[in-house]
């Protein structure tokens, strides 16, 4: 029998294996600081799972700055802030995403009824949103339905300050963190000094249940921004932009039990910390925050996931300046960085053994990108 006949279903079988990979591959959603809705304000890139390369496939225009974005559980569908740091109430967004094309149609927006909507969250369920409004101190919930957002159910305001007059002059919502089971939001306060949890009932007309609020309280001055849970759902750990610092927290219905505080920079600095955002490693071995003002870098820790304490390994530039957001890839392989004041994202591979952080030289331009989000399509 020839050879060649053996030879044809091989290379149909590399044939569609090789097509399989072309179909499996990440997305990654930027948002900016576009300042002029005429300018492109959320952009999609193609990225390849494994050299990091980034290619792009759309631009946005007609939003003003999309600062923050979100996606559904699906990826069907992005969300994304409006308005943010303009005078007056924002808004929220909703596109519907062709995975095929790698395209983004807009929906719908909705006010906010609130200013500088910083943060959007989606729920699992992809029932509702939820964003934070830092000018005005407050959270705002709109049901979803097939990617529509539904007028805005609950606005809540809350109140207190801080040590800081010039920062903690009133309540500051930084960020709306669902738990892991889905249960509770929780809202760190960076005027207040809080770590604020409430009670979410996905179920409910007006989901949230600001009767059964608790919060935990920072170091006075520190300022909470956002937080990040870990894999297994029973630590939480929070950065706090102001006093340049990271706390560790236990976590249990709702409730955050204090477990260790640290700095989040090298001994030598001692002011203008601007510390931004803070994500795991999928495997739950590794901690990662953002640095902007003097430094522009990743503090890298390593994290027992037993106990839950974390400890310093070091320091990685981002190659920019003001790293506002940066991501992981699902895979772990990956650390991506929107740098905001110096208009680039850049790509660096992440050894999952030991954490540390390697150029790719891959770094686009991308005017005032402030937030990333990246998702795997089939």
């Amino acid at each position: 029998m020839p050879a060649s006949y053996f030879k044809i279903p091989v290379f149909l079988l590399a044939l569609l294996y090789g097509n399989s990979l072309k179909a499996q591959g990440y997305y990654l959603f930027i948002g900016s600081y576009n300042w002029n809705k005429n300018k492109p304000g959320i952009y999609v890139y193609q990225m390849d799972s494994l050299t990091g390369k980034l290619t792009e496939k759309c631009g946005i225009n007609n939003i003003l700055n999309p600062s923050y974005l979100t996606l559904s559980s699906d990826g069907r569908y992005l969300y994304s802030v409006s308005g943010s740091r303009v005078k007056g109430d924002g808004g929220v967004c909703s596109f519907s995403f062709d995975s095929l094309s790698g395209k983004l149609s807009l929906i719908n927006e909705q006010s906010c009824h609130g200013e500088n909507p910083v943060y959007i969250a989606a729920d699992k369920s992809d029932k509702w949103l939820v964003n934070a409004n830092y000018a005005s101190g407050s959270v705002s919930v709109f049901p979803v339905k097939k990617g529509t957002i539904g007028a805005c159910v609950q606005n809540i305001a809350f109140t207190g300050h801080g040590i800081n007059s010039e920062r903690q002059e009133k309540s500051h919502i930084h960020a709306t963190v669902f738990s892991s089971k889905q249960d509770y939001l929780m809202l760190p306060d960076l005027g207040a000094d809080k770590i604020r949890s409430l009670t979410f009932h996905p179920n409910q007309e007006k989901p949230l249940d600001s009767a059964t609020e608790t919060f935990a309280v920072s170091v006075p001055g520190s300022g909470p921004r956002h937080l990040a849970f870990h894999p297994n759902g029973r630590f939480c750990y929070c950065i706090e932009e102001l006093s340049g610092t990271i706390s560790a927290y236990m976590y249990e219905k709702g409730k955050l039990t204090p477990m260790q505080h640290l700095t989040n920079h090298l001994w030598r600095v001692k002011s203008d910390y601007s510390s931004a955002d803070i994500h795991l490693s999928p495997d739950g071995l590794f901690l990662y925050a953002s640095n902007r003002g003097n430094e522009n870098n990743i503090a890298i820790y390593s994290v027992n996931p037993l106990t839950g304490l974390f400890k310093p390994l070091g320091f990685q530039s981002v190659k920019g300046d003001h790293p506002r957001n940066f991501v992981i890839d699902p895979s772990g392989k990956f650390l991506i960085v929107a740098n905001q004041i110096s208009g680039n994202v850049v790509v660096f591979r992440r050894n999952m053994i030991t954490g540390l952080l390697t150029s790719t030289k891959v770094d686009i331009k991308v005017p005032g990108a402030s937030c990333l989000q990246i998702k795997k399509y089939q």
